[in-house]
């Protein structure tokens, strides 16, 4: 049976040790919406960021073990998520003022698709995307 969604959008969880520079990346310098803090019962605090209809859940907790560094090359599983966004050169512009660190600087992939890749305080790949109008 197929998933029947309810809502157009898929909500994702970041776990971190230390929440703080996570959580002022997407909310202060990406511009997430804060929607508060609620307690994970034996596992930590998680802080709740909108970003259009998704939800981002910055989970801080005290993990077995950290994900492998790298990227997409650096082992399987998840590792990087896209936002399409329309002011993609300014953004990048304003993350790089801010000392983030541009994996992928703005680059055409396609004929009107451009992208860029930027490293969350966690090393975690952020991918934004750009269609042209």
């Amino acid at each position: 049976m197929a998933v029947e969604l309810k809502k157009d959008s898929i909500d994702l969880g970041i776990v971190t040790r230390d929440a703080g520079p996570m959580v002022a990346f997407y909310r202060d310098l990406l511009g997430f919406t804060d929607e508060g803090q609620m307690p994970m019962p034996n596992i930590g605090i998680m802080t709740r960021l909108r970003c259009g209809t998704s939800l981002i859940k910055i989970v801080e907790a005290t993990p077995k073990s950290d994900a492998a560094p790298g990227g997409i090359g650096g082992s399987t599983g998840y590792r990087y998520w896209t936002m399409t966004v329309t002011n993609l050169e300014a953004l990048v512009e304003s993350l790089k003022a801010a000392e983030v660190s541009v994996i992928i600087p703005t680059t055409e992939i396609r004929p009107g698709i451009r992208i860029a890749m930027v490293a969350d305080p966690d090393g975690n790949w952020v991918e934004f995307l750009e269609e042209a109008a």
